[in-house]
């Protein structure tokens, strides 16, 4: 922080600690720039698409809690950040600073910490190219998608003294943060299986990005398909001048310019695996936090494109199933053909918890249904004769789940809940860790990066915790 916002107590506590300066425990540029409680903390957005515009709405929504302010905005596309900028006057009432290139923005003292809302395949590396700028970060899910890259972006903000943020936002939210508390309780016993299944009947990808905009539910009904000729006969706003395609490809295989790919990249193989990526991150960092597990024994993954025929390289349709040191069974799957009844289950040797809706969901129940007073439905367990009650019988004692204060339904927070960013922030003044951090970002990439390898090989891979290796036979 730099004029103004400096505080004359910080100066004096800079002044103060000369002699730590001097002893190399921390660089003088990054030490002049710790926040205090009173500091107003300068953010910059690298990357402009939609979770961009999700990132602004939160850092305005925290700024009605503590002094931040968005003062930059960086991304390759000369549209993106125009109109993210625009974003930011509206909410913040200054124009804030605009970027074409990452260094550019990074060479600035006066920003506290970016957040990173690019591609998948760009997170780790602009992350530790973040980290390494002497900034805090923000970065979205998931960490990583290929293993090495995952690995330097971890190194190089575990040698720094950065407070990183990675974006799976429920391990901040009241509800899963419950579950967890409940599990090491014992209530339900050891866990011998947690299941989820998140679906939609829609093509998923296709309701976002700046090229695209909104595709109505009466287009996505159309049998004529009107909708796909509007969605595939547009010619793109975004033109290879208003960009730099070498630049965006990050080190990826050279391709030709193509618009497509660069918009809707979470087809495309080469930079997304889809599903696992975007979902599975988050559902595998649940799994981890409620059983206090960080890395799987082995992971096998299939699926297929069946529904959507539209050019995509991703599945449609996927399921993993995750096996961990701990002895139980994590299955993940995701059809966008069918919507019913998305859950989450966690079965354990005494009982079970289960939440009702999708991924981020706060209503959940737990029961003593399936535990060890009903060995066999047949014999002591629930008979229905019609369709089963959701609390199921009495004697199961089945609860919802209750936070004081705090509602809750089968849809859960919205994306732009504040909790978490507002956890980071504080992280940011008192330079501690935040509740997701590095290390359970490189958790659930390693999840999503073995699932992808597997859906794509045909085979069960196994994790060589020792090696920090992706390996084909049992260790």
């Amino acid at each position: 922080m730099t004029g103004e916002n400096q505080g004359v107590d910080r100066r004096e506590f800079l002044k103060a600690g000369g002699a730590l300066l001097a002893a190399g425990s921390l660089t003088a540029r990054s030490y002049a720039r710790i926040v205090g409680a009173n500091d107003r903390i300068r953010l910059g957005q690298l990357g402009c698409g939609d979770r961009s515009e999700g990132h602004v709405h939160m850092a305005r929504l925290a700024s009605r809690q503590t002094p931040v302010e968005t003062v930059a905005v960086c991304d390759l596309w000369s549209l993106a950040r125009e109109r993210r900028a625009a974003q930011v006057k509206k909410m913040f009432g200054s124009d804030p600073q605009t970027y074409k290139y990452s260094e550019e923005m990074l060479a600035r003292n006066d920003i506290d910490g970016v957040m990173i809302a690019t591609g998948d395949f760009q997170h780790a590396r602009l992350c530790a190219e973040v980290v390494r700028a002497g900034k805090d970060c923000y970065v979205e899910k998931p960490f990583a998608n290929v293993l090495s890259e995952a690995k330097e972006a971890r190194d190089a903000v575990k040698s720094s003294r950065q407070i990183v943020q990675v974006g799976t936002q429920h391990r901040s939210q009241p509800y899963p943060l419950a579950v967890r508390d409940i599990i090491r309780s014992g209530k339900i016993g050891d866990i011998v299986q947690i299941e989820q299944e998140w679906n939609v009947n829609e093509e998923r990808w296709r309701f976002v990005g700046n090229d695209i905009g909104s595709i109505n539910r009466e287009m996505l009904q159309d049998e004529n398909m009107e909708w796909k000729q509007w969605l595939y006969g547009r010619q793109s706003q975004l033109r290879e001048e208003d960009t730099d395609w070498k630049r965006w490809l990050l080190g990826k295989p050279y391709r030709p310019f193509d618009p497509h790919v660069y918009l809707e990249f979470r087809l495309y193989k080469d930079f997304s695996s889809g599903i696992f990526d975007q979902w599975m991150s988050h559902g595998s960092d649940l799994v981890h936090l409620w059983s206090d597990e960080s890395y799987p024994a082995s992971v096998v993954a299939n699926g297929g494109i069946f529904v959507w025929k539209d050019d995509r390289q991703n599945p449609d349709t996927c399921v993993a199933a995750v096996t961990y040191p701990k002895g139980f069974l994590y299955t993940y799957k995701t059809t966008f053909g069918n919507s019913y009844r998305s859950f989450s289950r966690i079965q354990g040797r005494l009982g079970t918890i289960e939440n009702y809706g999708g991924e981020g969901a706060s209503l959940f129940v737990t029961t003593k249904e399936g535990g060890r007073q009903e060995f066999d439905n047949w014999d002591s367990g629930p008979v229905f004769s019609k369709a089963p009650l959701t609390m199921g019988p009495e004697n199961d004692e089945a609860t919802t789940v209750e936070v004081a204060g705090v509602p809750h339904n089968s849809l859960g927070p919205s994306d732009d809940d504040v909790t978490h960013m507002m956890n980071w922030l504080q992280a940011m003044r008192d330079r501690t860790q935040p509740n997701a951090t590095v290390d359970h970002g490189f958790s659930h990439a390693i999840v999503c990066i073995m699932a992808a390898q597997s859906y794509w090989s045909g085979k069960r891979l196994y994790w060589d915790q020792e090696r920090e290796e992706i390996v084909d036979q049992p260790v």
